[in-house]
């Protein structure tokens, strides 16, 4: 049982972030997230043909 207790005690804690992602300028938004240390989790469609929305994810700290 301790070696669970210490193994939840070093989880990484996640915050979360989505954000509209345009097709037609994917490359640079992604590369802005990335720089800010976000790391792209999954692309969903957005509500038109043109949009995705990505969801990113970095550890809190």
């Amino acid at each position: 049982m301790a070696t669970s207790l210490t193994n939840m005690s070093n989880a990484t804690a996640w915050e979360y972030l989505t954000a509209p992602l345009l097709i037609h300028n994917t490359k640079q938004i992604l590369d802005n997230f990335g720089a800010d240390g976000w790391e792209l989790v999954t692309v969903q469609p957005g509500m038109s043909a043109e949009q995705l929305v990505a969801y990113f994810k970095r550890p809190k700290g």
